[in-house]
């Protein structure tokens, strides 16, 4: 499995129901490698913020 958003990728994330967050359009900051439980992650950092988050590939998208 590879990861679908490059580094330095604009992104918007959606935050999710069970872990919510802030949505918005974020910078993929890094990529985490894939475990056994094939979960693509990644770490995401908005301008705004001064923390980054981790984010699974389904609750991203490409920013327009």
């Amino acid at each position: 499995m590879t990861h679908k958003f490059a580094v330095g990728a604009s992104v918007h994330y959606d935050g999710g129901t069970l872990m919510p967050g802030a949505p918005g359009d974020y910078k993929v900051v890094r990529h985490f490698p894939v475990e056994r439980d094939n979960r693509i992650l990644y770490c995401i950092k908005n301008a705004a913020e001064t923390f980054e988050r981790t984010a699974e590939e389904f609750q991203l998208t490409r920013s327009r």
